[in-house]
């Protein structure tokens, strides 16, 4: 199998992006300048200049109107700019790889190897290389989840996610070159390890819409139609046993929880976030918003009287949109969302389920985790805006899979 000439950036934006690197500090990012001369000579346009346009009216606010720690402020904002360099990096990779497929497939295939480690690795000494200890929920403690070389099993979780719709799509249209008794096991099993309860709801709330708004055309269809069933049949099983005989288990004490309103790590992504986010905004400016960076500064007394945390506990509000509301305020919220819905409409979405999976995924989870400097987010959005897989286009899918069905 040849090596595509991108793969090695690929390689380390998905497996080692933070690898020794202190937190919040990741490899892309520091590529930026890199990033930028290979775009500049590309694509023979600035790229930089217009986002700059956009953060000027914020910056002149938060500057001379709100009043933010300047130290702080700017550094955010370098790190705001590289992110975005790395983003515009990524649309370009997309507008330039011919076979992205084959990097797709190359990095399921090392993610599966190293997911099979990271099984074996959980029973030696040396779990805390692939393995992250955490409180799961309230009354389960010291809970393992994997995150393989990432800082958090849920951003490895987002990370996984285009790879997984892409292959899941695959086999749903029987489009798959990998024999499935290989492909679902190694689809599942990254999600089982994680466990990142967040990302699996949101990959099946954008699945169940998906069928949805494609109802007779997808169910149609005869291998959607036995999954479907036989899915069911499985699940319904499980369930029954899991009842019966393991009901103490963590995954049905956190949903006992979620329901409950005992689990800290879902409230805190959710609705806490929200609740944080206005409370700073009421103190502040709730047009133009508290400042990037401002968050640990303007917004950590708030944060620690409301869950009663000591003085020189680190803060922050763990979910994309409500920072995005507390750094920029109800202007920087509107663009965001209103950019989200501009773009759904304007690249035409939902003529690609892959883009459409994407991007009711992306929408979803951003209001129940994430944050702003998130390039794994950004990510999935570029590809939920790109035609990067024209063989999933609704109006072309038929013909694919009667070209896939002539080859095989």
């Amino acid at each position: 199998m040849s090596i595509n000439k991108y793969f090695p950036f690929v390689f380390i934006y998905f497996f080692v992006n933070s690898v020794a690197l202190p937190f919040g500090l990741i490899y892309t990012s520091l590529l930026a300048p890199i990033f930028y001369t290979w775009i500049l000579l590309t694509r023979k346009k600035d790229v930089l200049l217009p986002f700059l346009a956009v953060l000027l009216p914020f910056v002149i606010a938060h500057l001379f109107l709100v009043g933010v720690d300047q130290p702080t402020y700017f550094t955010s904002l370098l790190n705001l700019l590289l992110v975005y360099i790395s983003c515009q990096a990524v649309y370009t990779f997309f507008k330039l790889c011919n076979d992205p497929e084959q990097i797709f497939r190359q990095i399921f295939v090392i993610n599966s190897i190293l997911c099979v480690v990271a099984a074996v690795i959980y029973f030696t000494p040396f779990y805390s290389l692939m393995w992250a200890e955490q409180e799961f929920t309230s009354g389960i403690t010291e809970f393992l989840r994997m995150r393989m070389f990432t800082y958090e099993p849920s951003y490895y979780a987002t990370l996984f996610t285009p790879i997984f719709l892409f292959f899941f799509l695959q086999y749903m249209f029987e489009l798959n070159t990998i024999r499935k008794g290989w492909l679902l096991p190694m689809l599942i099993l990254p999600y089982f390890l994680s466990f990142s309860i967040g990302v699996m709801g949101c990959i099946i709330l954008s699945v169940l819409f998906t069928w949805l708004i494609y109802f007779p055309k997808l169910t149609a269809k005869r291998r959607i139609l036995n999954s479907i069933i036989t899915g069911g049949v499985i699940l319904g099983f499980v369930l029954v046993v899991v009842v019966l005989f393991f009901r103490h288990n963590p995954l049905f004490t956190r949903i006992g929880n979620i329901f409950g309103g005992e689990d800290l790590s879902g409230k805190g992504r959710t609705r806490d976030a929200f609740i944080l986010a206005a409370q700073m905004l009421e103190e502040n400016n709730k047009y133009w918003g508290i400042g990037l960076g401002q968050i640990k500064i303007a917004g950590a007394d708030i944060v620690r009287s409301y869950y009663k945390y000591s003085p020189d506990y680190p803060v922050t509000i763990p979910n994309a949109t409500a920072e995005t509301w507390a750094i920029f305020g109800w202007i920087g919220l509107i663009i965001r969302l209103g950019v989200e819905i501009f773009l759904f409409f304007f690249t035409t979405v939902w003529k690609n389920y892959y883009r459409l999976l994407l991007f009711l995924f992306i929408f979803f989870y951003q209001f129940t985790g994430s944050f702003i400097t998130n390039i794994a987010e950004y990510v999935i959005w570029i590809m939920a805006f790109s035609n990067i897989f024209p063989q999933f286009s609704v109006r072309f899918e038929k013909r694919a899979t009667l070209s896939h069905q002539m080859t095989v």
